[in-house]
């Protein structure tokens, strides 16, 4: 008798078991995963991993206290020329998908665009005389996340909330640097690995 209660038991304990890891997987399938990833084939051979479930991100970030980063708030630095960025964003939101700003000179190629609601920057820098792979950027932010970085107060940019805007996204490829020795890669997905 006592043996079959201890093997009832163990049965037991092992469907509730199986069921907080159900449900653990389900609660994690629902959130939003921040990845990074760093490749330098230079050198070191040097390479990041970073992946990090936005939820966890929204709750740590406050904690944070550093130099120029404080509550999940980022100081500007620099000087913008007077320019309030607040209602240039609110202006370009608000047009239509167009190309805003192409600039060419010898060494870069820089676009800034809207499409689709995502602010689009890219950068292709030409390859000239030199013998390495020229540098490619690619940054594609929604405007949500865009607006919600903006909504901190004077000079700050509120990166706790452009994580919860994140939140409300699809998959969605924020970042790609490449050259010869160096690529990086930083998009918002529901996996919990990088690929």
């Amino acid at each position: 008798m006592t043996r079959g209660l201890s093997v009832l038991r163990v049965r037991q304990l092992t469907l509730v078991v199986l069921l907080l890891a159900a449900t653990a997987v389900a609660a994690s399938a629902e959130d939003r995963w921040l990845h990074v990833k760093v490749d330098d084939s230079g050198g070191d051979n040097e390479m990041v991993r970073i992946n990090v479930p936005l939820s966890l991100a929204e709750k740590v970030l406050p904690c944070v206290h550093a130099e120029n980063f404080d509550g999940g708030k980022v100081k500007i630095q620099g000087n913008v020329n007077g320019v309030d960025l607040r209602q240039l964003v609110e202006a370009i939101r608000d047009a239509g998908d167009n190309e805003f700003v192409t600039v060419r000179d010898r060494h870069d190629d820089v676009r800034i665009a809207k499409a689709g609601g995502n602010l689009l920057i890219k950068v292709r820098e030409k390859d000239g005389e030199s013998k390495r792979e020229p540098t490619t950027v690619d940054i594609k932010v929604p405007f949500t996340v865009v607006q919600a970085l903006l909504s901190a107060g004077k000079d700050e940019l509120d990166v706790t909330a452009a994580i919860r805007a994140l939140r409300t996204q699809g998959n969605t490829e924020l970042v790609t640097v490449n050259d010869k020795t160096e690529s990086v890669r930083i998009w918002v997905d529901s996996r919990s690995a990088s690929e």
